[in-house]
Parts: structure tokens; C-alpha cells; sequence
């Protein structure tokens, strides 16, 4: 699992130094559009292809998210009610041990785990320990860390959609303005023929 975190972060980073790359290369030719630049489809389609990509890999990290905030909620359920174990209302009163949190309701063990619920003292003592706080604190990281990158996959894909739509139309328009000039030259070729052949009658 170790492995498998470093791969996917490895990923992540070289996919955002190109995401930054073609992000910055598209702009730079929208900013052209009304230049010399021409468009290739070549480059129409790799910014498709990275389109995809990320809406691809958004709606992974949105499933990603949704489960890192299963156990920050379970986490917390356990975490509020050892509060309730430590409120004084409660303290040293017979109805602790009646105080529980069963884990199989959140479905990270079976039903027929045994036991499959924490009660009174021993609740209490898990939430005393220092792994306990360290586990909820690392997974509150890991649902932000997830929802981050859920925001800026949209982001990014936002910015790559309308790159690419941006170069489509660029395209088109290329195209029109290259057969405006070739009817607009051909139309001069023809005047100018006409004005040969009215100078030679005359």
C-alpha cells in the first residue's frame, strides 16, 4: 500500500507538470489566434485526450473522496461519543457501560465480526490512546487532500475544455480565412486578365 502511494503521487505530479505544460502552450496559442499561428490537429487532439483524461481521473478522485469521509465519519461518531463518556453528567454512573458505537453499521467489518461493538470503559480507553487522534487527524488530511484534488481536476478541466473549443474554432476560422484569400486572389487573377484583355482590343 506504501508502493502503491508513492506511484499514485509520482503520477499525480508529472500529470500536473503536463496539465501546466499544455495549459500554458494552449493560451499562449489562443493568444495568437489573430497572428500567424495555425493550428494542427495533432495538437486538437491532444488537448482532446487530455480532456478526457481528466474528467476521467476527476470522477475517480470524486469516488476517492467519498470514501476517505466514511471513516472521518466514523471516526468522529467514536470521537463525540467518548466526550459523552468523559461529560461529568455521565462520569461514574452506571449507564457508561450502555454507551457504545458499533462499527459494522459503517461496513469496514462484516455483521458477523465479533465483537462488533465498543461499550463503556473500553470505548474509553481506545479514545485515550495516542494512535487514536493520530488515525482521525491523518484521515481528515486524506478527505481535504482528496477534495483538493477533486477542485483542481475540475479546474483544470474547465481551462482545458475551453482551450480546446477555443482551438477548434481557431481551426475553422483558419480554414475560412485560407479559402477568403484563395477566392479573394483568384478574383484579382481574373480582373487582372480582363484588364489584359480589354487593353489589348483597345
Amino acid at each position: 500500500m506504501q508502493y502503491v502511494i508513492y506511484g499514485i503521487a509520482s503520477f499525480f505530479f508529472l500529470y500536473g507538470i503536463i496539465l501546466l505544460a499544455e495549459g500554458f502552450y494552449t493560451t499562449s496559442a489562443v493568444k495568437e489566434l489573430h497572428g500567424e499561428f495555425k493550428t494542427t490537429a495533432c495538437g486538437r487532439c491532444i488537448s482532446g485526450m487530455f480532456v478526457c483524461l481528466t474528467y476521467v481521473l476527476g470522477v475517480a478522485w470524486l469516488g476517492v473522496f467519498g470514501f476517505s469521509a466514511v471513516p472521518v465519519f466514523m471516526f468522529y461518531n467514536i470521537w463525540s461519543t467518548c466526550e459523552v463518556i468523559k461529560s461529568p453528567q455521565t462520569n461514574g454512573t452506571a449507564g457508561v457501560e450502555q454507551i457504545c458505537v458499533d462499527v459494522r453499521q459503517y461496513g469496514i467489518v462484516p455483521w458477523n465480526a465479533f465483537p462488533g461493538r465498543i461499550c463503556g470503559s473500553a470505548l474509553e480507553n481506545i479514545c485515550n490512546t495516542s494512535e487514536f487522534y493520530m488515525s482521525y487527524h491523518l484521515f481528515i488530511v486524506a478527505c481535504a487532500g482528496a477534495g483538493a484534488t477533486v477542485i483542481a481536476l475540475i479546474h483544470f478541466l474547465m481551462i482545458l475544455s475551453s482551450n480546446w473549443a477555443y482551438l477548434k474554432d481557431a481551426s475553422k476560422m483558419q480554414a475560412y480565412q485560407d479559402i477568403k484569400a484563395k477566392e479573394e486572389q483568384e478574383l484579382q487573377d481574373i480582373q487582372s486578365r480582363s484588364k489584359e484583355q480589354l487593353n489589348s482590343y483597345t
